[in-house]
């Protein structure tokens, strides 16, 4: 759709050229200048599916990097933009955001569904079957997220073909495997599978432009988004389970029986579809939260590093490499991870090296020294009492956690030196990503006939 095609557009541009002549002596070249900037904007947001009024007020508020006055003009019509974003028109044509929620409600009821189709063949949920509900967690929604995303990004036939197989061939794979019941291989199975799944899920996000650096990093932001939403939806969720508790404990009724076998497994599922279609519809309006809170996190998190490693030095105490701390060790310099992606994702690759920067830096360097700190107490530990799963799996995703770093390390010395660009430090991450992939895939499939199934 062409911006010249919409009258009321070109009303609202009018007015904003009228904007800023009133309010600022410029020459016409400029303000030209400036509405070709709009006009692509508008155009793009267009194309992704927003309304008129939603693209040009976004897109207004987009130009207030490049013009101070654009930045004034957003500011006093923000409350338009809110109300867009909130509230669906009336008047909108097919494929607008009333016609996309009732594919999108659909895949949310069946994934509630899904959590209850195991009970008509006989598995109920009971403290029995809790390693099979685990191990297939992510086949009650996962599939409906892929399917969502093919639809929607028209993935060619091809990469559906390949993403039905991934699934099928790990539900073959986690449901025929002869487990030791809740053994260390079951439960790393658990841990790895669904981080090998989403990278399926990926494909069909990217539309099967999963080799794209941009694609990719794409996908990444997404994923940061949908964890902050459906933690807040969870939140909600927690909410309406105690008000459920409490007013029908009020009139003599226990519903424990109804909250954990239909609200909480049902809503559970269905929310993850509906955090994921919040994320979709307004990512690429609202400014996205994971970079914001990296801003927060980042100085918390070197301070943290910075404080153990100082205390380590103090002390002279060594890591304790028990299964428990290996996971909290590995959980923070994932963190760690995060932290790096979302803070790249969010950056303006021509703005030169500032503070922050070097802050990150740091962060990277202290998350180094740590990584290599546990694996040298890793490596005691294997000499000593051999391999087990669990080390063997801590093992490998640190050393893959230490390439990763170090790579990450070295291009930003390179860029605060200014003798590489923000560029490389960012087709880094997202060239970096499906290593991790692979390493679930191979913890998935490879660990539990390694080590006998226990």
């Amino acid at each position: 759709m062409d911006t010249e095609t919409s009258p009321d557009l070109e009303d609202q541009i009018a007015l904003w050229r009228s904007y800023l002549y009133r309010h600022k002596t410029m020459g016409a070249p400029y303000v030209d200048e400036l509405e070709s900037h709009l006009r692509d904007q508008v155009d793009a947001l267009l194309g992704a599916g927003l309304t008129p009024d939603e693209a040009f007020l976004v897109s207004v508020k987009r130009m207030g990097s490049l013009d101070a006055l654009s930045r004034e003009f957003a500011r006093e019509h923000s409350d338009r933009l809110w109300k867009q974003l909130v509230l669906a028109p009336e008047d909108q044509p097919d494929g607008g955001s009333r016609f996309q929620f009732l594919p999108v409600l659909g895949l949310a009821v069946a994934a509630a569904l899904a959590v209850k189709l195991p009970v008509l063949f006989g598995i109920p949920y009971a403290d029995d079957n809790e390693a099979f509900y685990a191990r297939n967690l992510s086949f009650f929604v996962l599939p409906l997220l892929m399917g969502y995303f093919a639809w929607k990004r028209r993935l060619p036939l091809s990469g559906v073909v390949f993403s039905a197989l991934a699934f099928l061939a790990a539900a073959a794979v986690v449901n025929l495997y002869p487990y030791v019941r809740l053994g260390h291989t079951e439960i790393l199975t658990v841990l790895h599978l669904p981080i090998a799944l989403w990278a399926v899920v990926g494909v069909a996000y990217t539309g099967g432009a999963w080799r794209s650096s941009l694609d990719r990093m794409n996908f990444v932001r997404f994923s940061g988004e949908l964890f902050i939403y459906y933690v807040l939806i969870a939140l909600g969720g927690g909410v309406l389970t105690a008000s459920t508790f409490a007013i029908f404990e009020s009139i003599g009724l226990d519903p424990e029986g109804f909250v954990s076998e239909w609200l909480v497994p049902c809503g559970a599922a269905g929310a993850f579809i509906i955090a994921a279609w919040l994320v979709e519809a307004k990512q690429s309006v609202i400014e996205n939260m994971a970079p914001v809170l990296t801003r927060v996190f980042t100085p918390l998190f070197t301070l943290l590093l910075l404080a153990f490693l100082g205390t380590m030095l103090w002390t002279g105490s060594g890591i304790d490499v028990a299964r428990e701390v290996l996971i909290v060790f590995d959980l923070l310099l994932v963190v760690v991870v995060a932290l790096l992606l979302y803070a790249v994702s969010a950056r303006e690759a021509e703005r030169p090296p500032d503070l922050f920067d070097a802050l990150q830096l740091v962060l990277i360097v202290s998350a180094l020294v740590v990584d290599v700190l546990a694996l040298g107490a890793m490596a005691g530990r294997i000499s000593a009492f051999g391999f087990s799963p669990n080390k063997l799996a801590a093992l490998g995703l640190n050393l893959i956690l230490l390439v990763h770093l170090g790579g990450a390390a070295w291009l930003y010395v390179g860029f605060l030196r200014r003798r590489l660009g923000f560029g490389a430090l960012e087709r880094w991450q997202t060239s970096y990503l499906p290593v991790y992939v692979v390493w679930a895939a191979v913890v998935v499939v490879v660990f539990p006939p390694l080590f006998g199934w226990v």
